[in-house]
């Protein structure tokens, strides 16, 4: 084999095919690639939408658009002419308040969407948790019922003291007839029994 072989040979791993030399490995991460478009977090503009969207919904931003639409219309109707930068149909602050309000609607929506995202899951880990705790409710149902079933069959204070009453009345009977007759019938010898030894 010529030499030239037996070094690309060495080379390639043992296993690895033409077309396998050309793909990616697995066991190693992918270059990152080159995106044309900037890229950015969507949680993190998610979470200055909201800020934004809980700003536009006080009465602090109310309170602010109106001094500057007051200073705006003020300013355009009893300043100097020349210094007028938008005269009487105030189309500009027409294109203004446009500007705004069609920026203000689709991060009020995003917002909305994110509050109704977390509310899902939210009712999802209720759901669940309802659903374990009914499970368990009636786990410690069945084991109370067990319970009960159980201490029916087991001796109460008032059985055993009505088995002792019981069983003290048979010995006091035997005992009576045994005085009656004698504790030792005459037949029996009074001896000690060959095998209590």
């Amino acid at each position: 084999m010529p030499p030239e072989r037996e070094g690309v040979r060495e080379r390639t791993p043992a296993g690895a095919t033409a077309a396998g030399r050309h793909r990616a490995r697995l066991d190693q991460p992918r270059p990152p690639r080159r995106r044309i478009l900037p890229e950015w977090d969507p949680d993190a503009f998610g979470r200055l939408s909201e800020r934004i969207a809980r700003f536009l919904g006080t009465g602090r931003f109310l309170f602010w658009m109106t001094i500057v639409i007051v200073l705006w219309l003020v300013w355009n109707v009893a300043a100097p002419r020349e210094l007028r930068f938008d005269e009487y149909p105030f189309i500009f602050l027409t294109l203004m308040l446009s500007l705004q309000a069609s920026y203000a609607a689709p991060l009020i929506l995003l917002a909305q969407n994110r509050q109704d995202d977390r509310d899902r899951v939210n009712l999802e880990q209720d759901r669940k948790q309802n659903e374990r705790s009914i499970a368990d409710t009636e786990y410690l149902t069945r084991e109370i019922a067990a319970l009960r079933i159980g201490l029916g069959e087991v001796a109460t204070r008032d059985w055993i003291r009505s088995e002792l009453h019981d069983v003290m009345k048979e010995l006091e009977e035997r005992t009576n007839g045994h005085h009656d007759r004698g504790v030792f019938p005459a037949g029996h010898p009074r001896r000690r029994d060959i095998d209590d030894r």
